[in-house]
């Protein structure tokens, strides 16, 4: 694959620890087929996905499952999910997010507002693969600088080639050439 500026995209790969839990997932199996270097692990929480480079932790949960399970024990679960992973995503799988599905993240925002938990509704475990990755690749070095960088263009550029910043550029050095 090539970018429009003619370098050579290169695709990113990275150390992905994986629950054991999730052993026959299909997320497990996209992630093995992008030549990520995936390890299955008994000591991480039910449902885990870290990026352990990037410092992001997902928690692959089927609405479904949820349904099934009083509300205490996937609240705790959560919370259990949340005190270990500091950069924490709960990634909530439905192929249709109904008025049901909505509810359930609805209670669990509430729950946890406040707190450094974002949840993302996914659809298919393609989707859910694709999120987990653009996520940890944004956040891992050297992108995370690469972004930094690009953005601090960005505003000087849009610094220097605004109307308003020209307008308030020459009022201050119509000030400064008063007060001399």
């Amino acid at each position: 694959m090539t970018e429009s500026s003619g370098k050579e995209k290169v695709k990113w790969i990275t150390t992905v620890i994986i629950s054991s839990s999730l052993q026959s997932h299909e997320v497990a199996a996209i992630l093995k087929n992008e030549n990520h270097k995936v390890r299955f692990s008994n000591s991480v929480e039910p449902g885990s996905i870290i990026f352990s480079l990037s410092g992001v932790a997902f928690l692959l949960l089927d609405t479904q499952d949820c349904f099934m399970t009083t509300e205490e024990t996937l609240l705790a679960q959560i919370e259990k999910f949340m005190r270990i992973h500091r950069n924490s995503f709960l990634a909530l799988s439905a192929a249709l997010h109904g008025p049901r599905e909505w509810r359930l993240m609805f209670r669990i925002q509430q729950r946890f507002l406040g707190d450094n938990l974002r949840i993302i509704p996914v659809h298919n475990p393609l989707d859910t693969v694709k999120l987990m990755t653009t996520i940890a690749k944004s956040t891992c070095k050297p992108y995370i600088d690469n972004i930094h960088y690009r953005m601090n263009i960005a505003k000087a550029q849009i610094i220097e080639q605004s109307p308003v910043w020209k307008t308030l550029r020459k009022i201050q050095l119509d000030c400064d050439s008063i007060n001399m």
